[in-house]
């Protein structure tokens, strides 16, 4: 039944579809198509707008419209839903790409602690990495190499833009790795929370790109510390697309 109320109207001109939205629509109602926020429909949409504060495009906005009821039983469904429809992790043991792996130092103890000591290689370049794997839906939280860890989140991109990756910001970290616009955010929320209340995590240290999409990264986090009510020393790091510390 179409009523006149109030409900979210989103701006694609202004959208950046970095996803900030989705973490912050406790109904379920928005997700990205196409790179852009959408409602995927009005019955979804309480209007409330507890997503406002959350672009940081200001993309989003609270209009009176007519459209269809809001309905709890429907929101309900939709979230029994997607939650079923989240991938599940792959286990440990199974896929080769998610058994645990800690790395050999060059003094022949374990490089995490975490990687304090890179690793040289016959191209001559050096790996500060670890531990395997790295991906946040596959590093378990409990995972050993995480154990009070300076723990470092880059997004996907990073380590291909930033030529000094393992010198500047892996050395001496657990590293895990993720991208914030085309991966489960909420996932990444319920995982990082459930490592920093297991791991005795000692600091973070994220580092995106400049592109709008990664934005979402640092959110994620902190929503992550919020859920998990752990408050941990926090550095946010800006890479540029040609490799230069923006901030």
């Amino acid at each position: 039944m179409k009523v006149t109320r109030k409900i979210i109207q989103i701006d694609e001109d202004l959208c950046d579809g970095c996803g900030n939205c989705i973490l912050a629509c406790a109904e379920g109602a928005i997700q990205i198509v196409d790179g852009k926020a959408k409602v995927i429909a009005d019955k979804y949409c309480d209007g409330l707008g507890a997503c406002l504060g959350d672009c940081p495009q200001g993309a989003l906005k609270v209009i009176e419209r007519e459209a269809d009821e809001f309905d709890e039983e429907a929101v309900e469904a939709l979230l029994k839903q997607q939650k079923t429809n989240k991938k599940a992790a792959p286990v440990s043991g199974g896929c080769p790409s998610a058994a645990l792996k800690t790395f050999p130092a060059a003094d022949g103890g374990h490089a995490c602690n975490c990687a304090n000591q890179a690793k040289a290689h016959p191209s001559g370049g050096l790996s500060a990495l670890g531990h395997w794997p790295v991906k946040i839906r596959l590093v378990p939280a409990g995972a050993p190499f995480l154990k009070g860890a300076d723990l470092l989140i880059a997004a996907d991109c990073v380590p291909v833009a930033f030529p000094a990756f393992h010198k500047e910001f892996l050395k001496g970290r657990a590293v895990m790795t993720g991208c914030p616009k085309f991966d489960d955010a909420q996932g990444y929320v319920d995982k990082l929370a459930q490592v920093f209340v297991e791991s005795g995590i000692k600091s973070i240290t994220s580092v995106v790109m400049e592109v709008p999409c990664c934005s979402g990264m640092p959110t994620i986090i902190k929503k992550a510390l919020e859920k998990s009510g752990v408050s941990l020393p926090f550095t946010e790091v800006v890479v540029s697309a040609r490799g230069e510390i923006l901030s």
